[in-house]
């Protein structure tokens, strides 16, 4: 039996990243580490609160003692990183939260790896030459593009808020301790991930979780902003094959082509709830013909990256990676999802 140390694992990604690898590996025992932050929910993880190889810990990825003690408890053979703080909006008003656990968190698990794994520089312990150390990050840390061109692994890193500021450090700390000292390291960046158990401040949830209750479903500037969205369970498979056969050292950037503007994003969610759950809500005036008339345009953040796109060709040409999920088919699962969590029947 094989112990990997997951952190993150209450949060979106993580918390489906969990049932899935359980599932398909049967030789794996998983330590998930969590703060359990407004971002994380345990809830996330019911599925698996009693599954025999699965062990959920509370605590900080920024504690080193803790670490070292999962690292020499469950002799950990292999790290998958999520954990991160990942709002924008939140790192414009409270940075410093963003440096902590995004910069200093990845170093200190990424530093306990190291002495746990290796006797020097370039030389592993012989009982664990096959550990790895895996870094999920995003398509942020490349800034942002105009009309054309995608995100590519050698795309110069150019980001412009604090939270993709704090991702990047954090990959250029996992890059440096394989240079540095031979560390087996795979990082992963990802576009917009969207699907089951995401957190409702971000995009996608607020738009339904708005739209079911009436409110006005608030879309920054003028809602042109471009996105490429990967669904949740595609991403989760890009991480497993990556995990296992990328190439030690190697960045491969995980996308869905999947381009949408905000403002399509919001007009195909509400087209879909039309279907479903007709707009059985007024205003002064009367009745609402569609949750599309729910729609309002707010002030747009400070520093929003117009457009993000990532080219995938390297996972699919060396991993054999393909997303199973159009935005079409994936956005329908998704919008199912919620209905069912908020006991809404069709």
């Amino acid at each position: 039996m094989k112990t990997i140390l997951l952190t993150g694992t209450a949060g979106f990604i993580g918390s489906n990243f969990v049932p899935y690898f359980l599932d398909k590996y049967p030789n794996y025992r998983l330590i998930s580490l969590d703060l359990l932050t407004y971002a994380g929910n345990l809830e996330n993880l019911k599925e698996v609160e009693n599954h025999p190889r699965h062990i959920f810990v509370k605590g900080n990825i920024c504690d080193r003692a803790l670490v070292e003690s999962l690292f020499m408890e469950y002799d950990i053979r292999g790290v998958i990183h999520f954990a991160a703080e990942s709002h924008v909006d939140n790192s414009i008003a409270n940075p410093a939260i963003f440096i902590e656990t995004n910069v200093m968190g990845t170093f200190t698990l990424i530093d306990v790896a190291y002495r746990h794994w290796m006797s020097a520089p370039f030389e592993y312990k012989d009982e664990y030459k096959d550990c790895r150390f895996h870094h999920i990050s995003t398509d942020e840390v490349y800034g942002t593009l105009g009309e054309s061109g995608l995100f590519t692994e050698e795309t110069p890193y150019a980001p412009n808020s604090p939270y993709s500021a704090s991702k990047a450090s954090s990959d250029m700390i996992v890059r440096s301790y394989h240079h540095t000292y031979g560390l087996n390291t795979i990082i992963t960046n990802c576009s917009n991930n969207y699907g089951p158990k995401q957190h409702k401040e971000k995009l996608i949830p607020t738009i339904i979780r708005n739209a079911l209750a009436g409110n006005p479903i608030p879309i920054y500037g003028d809602g042109k902003n471009i996105r490429d969205w990967l669904f949740v369970l595609d991403h989760c498979k890009g991480i497993d094959l990556a995990y296992h056969k990328g190439k030690a050292g190697e960045t491969y950037n995980i996308g869905g082509r999947n381009e949408r503007t905000n403002l399509q994003i919001v007009d195909k969610i509400c087209t879909i709830l039309d279907e479903k759950v007709p707009c059985r809500h007024s205003r002064e005036g009367g009745n609402l013909v569609s949750y599309k008339d729910l729609i309002t345009f707010v002030a747009d953040r400070p520093g929003h990256d117009k457009r993000y796109a990532i080219d995938a060709t390297k996972i699919e040409r060396e991993l054999g990676w393909m997303a199973d999920e159009t935005f079409d088919t994936g956005i329908e699962k998704t919008v199912e999802w919620y209905l069912a969590k908020y006991g809404i029947a069709k």
